[in-house]
């Protein structure tokens, strides 16, 4: 028999006023995310505007609790602290007072068709105008270059001024992406935005990424939200970069022959180097880098937005 979407969450003490204008964001964590970008946004926008839960959904139904075992905190003699694992659906109200939802949490490992149900759901009662999701993907290109980002919706015109990266291909699939095509389906408006990381960086919390995301949500929602702390980040970060590549000429050299590839390519160019014989591919490239940044700060390292 299947679940009734509606068992799947427990509605907070207070509801958004349904006027047709909200805009749902979400990010689930479970999914490909370089550079943290995702979750470095939506942590942001809970840590600096005011928020209260909307919805709070069932994870002991969705969660498989081996695969991603919640922390727990053992002290002397006896367990302390227990982290929580959530998936909540809460109201924020941006800059002006605009109010918006974000849903934010764990990816469901199960039951995805009746998360998306219960999500459409709620999407129907909010009468939500329009759903936007957002992460990091890995990329061969140079972090001295402005970062990219692929963009995907139901409607052609909710994406206009983003080129498409490829034309067709099959990847893994995602509750978020789930959810973006069940909503297009239902008819409604639904965007996703990949921010290109360079996959040398991809491993390490990247906040220059999530201030790209943070600015695609921007101009397709209206939404206006802070990026202050964010953009901060983000130069104590490049900084650093910097500073590790100065201090490498090999890594320096990784960084110029990506800079050439990325230029070439940007100029629409037939070969991206004039000489593609010595110069090693991007993952080569990514990979000389990324054990160079391993060695020197260790691995996913999470600055605070």
């Amino acid at each position: 028999m299947a679940r009734n979407p509606a068992d799947l969450y427990e509605l907070g003490p207070t509801a958004p006023e349904p006027d047709g204008n909200l805009v749902m964001l979400h990010y689930l964590d479970g999914f490909i995310d370089a550079g943290a970008a995702g979750r470095l946004l939506a942590t942001h926008l809970m840590s600096t505007l005011e928020h209260e839960q909307v919805a709070r959904f069932d994870v002991d139904a969705l969660l498989d609790y081996r695969s991603r075992r919640p922390i727990m905190t053992f002290a002397k003699d006896h367990w302390e602290d227990y982290d929580t694992p959530e998936i909540v659906l809460s109201q924020l109200r941006d800059i002006e007072g605009t109010p918006f939802l974000l849903l934010a949490g764990l990816e469901p490992d199960r039951e995805w068709e009746a998360f998306t149900s219960a999500l459409l759901q709620l999407a129907a009662e909010l009468r939500v105008r329009m759903s936007v999701g957002f992460h990091g993907i890995p990329m061969g290109v140079p972090h001295t270059r402005q970062l990219g980002v692929t963009a995907h919706g139901t409607k052609p015109g909710l994406i206009e001024g983003y080129r498409p990266l490829v034309d067709k291909l099959q990847v893994p699939g995602s509750a978020g992406a789930l959810l973006e095509y069940r909503l297009g389906e239902d008819g409604r408006a639904a965007i996703g935005f990949a921010v290109h990381v360079p996959h040398y960086l991809a491993q390490a919390a990247y906040p220059a990424a999530a201030t790209t995301l943070l600015d695609s949500v921007q101009r397709a929602t209206g939404l206006a939200l802070p990026g202050d702390a964010l953009r901060e980040a983000a130069r104590r970060t490049d900084l650093e970069i910097a500073r590790q590549v100065e201090g490498s000429a090999e890594v320096a050299e990784v960084v110029r022959a990506l800079e050439q590839q990325y230029d070439a390519f940007a100029a629409d160019r037939e070969s991206l180097l004039a000489d593609e014989s010595e110069v090693p591919t991007a993952e080569e490239l990514g990979a000389q880098f990324e054990r160079f940044l391993a060695e020197q700060q260790g691995r996913g390292e999470n600055p605070e937005p």
